[in-house]
């Protein structure tokens, strides 16, 4: 009889421990089951913002180009400015020499 009782006692013990450790892992298992989807889903929108991101550097990158090329053109614009420039000072400096050679030939003539 005793042999019974301790045997149920025993049994139920272990059948009581069972079902906590049971629950004890069915909470572990949920809570690492939410970390794991928030987890996904901070991923998911780190995946978005990085998507956006490189969509912005990728429109950066465009508007780049775009610059280097309108600021290669007004650099060459620049030069032939320059170079124009510098040919109407030598044409201005020829034509006062001339109006200067023309006064002078006008004073030896009065």
């Amino acid at each position: 009889m005793f042999f019974e009782w301790s045997l149920v006692t025993v049994s139920i013990v272990v059948v009581i421990l069972v079902l906590v450790k049971m629950f004890y892992f069915q909470n572990l298992t949920l809570k690492e089951q939410r970390n794991n989807n928030a987890m996904k889903l901070t991923l998911k929108e780190a995946e978005v913002l990085i998507r956006k991101y490189q969509i912005q550097l990728q429109r950066s990158l465009g508007n780049i180009d775009i610059l280097n090329e309108q600021m290669g053109k007004l650099r060459r614009e620049i030069k032939s400015v320059k170079q124009r420039n510098n040919q109407y000072r030598i044409e201005n400096e020829k034509l006062k020499n001339r109006i200067k050679d023309l006064e002078s030939r006008i004073e030896a003539l009065l």
